[in-house]
């Protein structure tokens, strides 16, 4: 198979409306796939993006990280799927392959030369840039990409492809399980998603969110608790509380007061990717031997762990399907905290 031409929606210049268009895609390789996309997330981190909030990028770009689909060809090497299988992709498409973090299957922390290849907005192998799944179909070696269990629809499934293993990810290292007090801040599109994971793992689950009024879904979702943190008694009362708190937004938090909800030897996780510095004092670690840590999505290995595991407890993302038409006034509504849970569009409407 040569080049192809697939209808795409991509944003043409920084800050400017996405637009109906038309992108190539590289023929298939002998170890690549070519997947008829059949939904694609919508992530904060496409806004940023198409925003240039997070730096110079090269114009146009397709965004789109959370990309479920069918394989439609498969190249003569390929071994891992076959056409008509459910896959997704991710943040990523390709690494270096041969550092220690990419031959311990912690891709996404790719320190070799190539780096992590992000899935839009990147330099890839052959060096163009990389468009993602606001798109008809896409092409992927067999490697990057992830095989979707039967048990997920796979418009739900598709956010699970950044926000399930953004949240997963840290949930699993910092041993998030019975007997431990998990705290989630922010009920979105990340957040709704620790929720329930974090009480499929076995945890007692409370979401700090800025006011109560998601406190009903947050219930729902497996919350055990749900307190707002405009309220300054929620401090008070839960001070020493929480051996992991979990942090989604990407607002300018007062880390101290956070961190004080922490018991002794209680780890914090950054996940939202705020334009401004955080500050922090060091005797809010001192004291109590606490911890400040990040967390980027994850590698393959423990994607495809996350998306078996979410098959296994029956989680899937709280999705509002939408024509692809509608992808501006999608990006409104996020900015806007408008959406429960996650914007996922109907590619067979580009």
């Amino acid at each position: 198979m040569n080049h192809t031409t697939v209808a795409a929606y991509a944003a043409p210049a920084p800050k400017a409306p996405l637009e109906k268009t038309t992108i190539t895609r590289r023929a298939v390789g002998a170890h690549d796939i070519l997947i008829d996309i059949k939904y694609a997330g919508i992530c904060h981190s496409d806004i940023h993006t198409v925003h240039g909030d997070w730096g110079d990028r090269v114009y146009p770009i397709v965004p789109g990280h959370e990309i479920a689909g069918v394989v439609a060809e498969v190249g003569s090497e390929v071994t891992r799927y076959a056409v008509g299988d459910r896959v997704g992709v991710g943040c990523f498409v390709d690494s270096c392959r041969e550092c220690e973090n990419c031959r311990a299957g912690l891709q996404q922390y790719c320190t070799g030369e190539l780096g992590m290849v992000g899935t839009y907005a990147a330099a890839g192998r052959d060096g163009e840039q990389t468009q993602g799944g606001y798109s008809t179909r896409l092409v992927v070696d067999e490697g990057y990409a992830l095989r979707i269990p039967d048990g997920i629809p796979l418009d739900a499934a598709a956010p699970l492809l950044c926000a399930g293993i953004t949240l997963y990810s840290p949930l699993a290292h910092w041993q998030a399980g019975p007997g431990k007090k998990v705290a989630i801040v922010g009920l979105g599109g990340l957040g709704h998603l620790g929720v329930k994971i974090a009480h499929a793992m076995g945890a007692e689950v409370t979401v700090l969110s800025q006011s109560l009024r998601k406190k009903e879904d947050g219930l729902r979702l497996g919350a055990d608790h749900y307190r707002a943190t405009s309220d300054p008694e929620t401090f008070e009362e839960l001070a020493g509380t929480f051996d992991l708190i979990i942090n989604t937004v990407s607002a300018h938090l007062d880390l101290d007061s956070y961190l004080g909800l922490l018991r002794t030897g209680g780890t914090m996780v950054q996940l939202g990717g705020p334009e401004q510095p955080l500050t922090v004092s060091p005797f809010a670690l001192i004291t109590l031997r606490k911890s400040l840590a990040g967390s980027m999505i994850g590698g393959i290995p423990e994607t495809q762990e996350m998306l078996d595991f979410c098959a296994e407890h029956g989680i899937a993302a709280e999705v509002e399907v939408i024509d692809a038409a509608r992808v501006n006034e999608a990006y409104e509504r996020v900015l806007a905290s408008d959406v429960r849970y996650r914007f996922v569009i109907d590619t067979a409407t580009i």
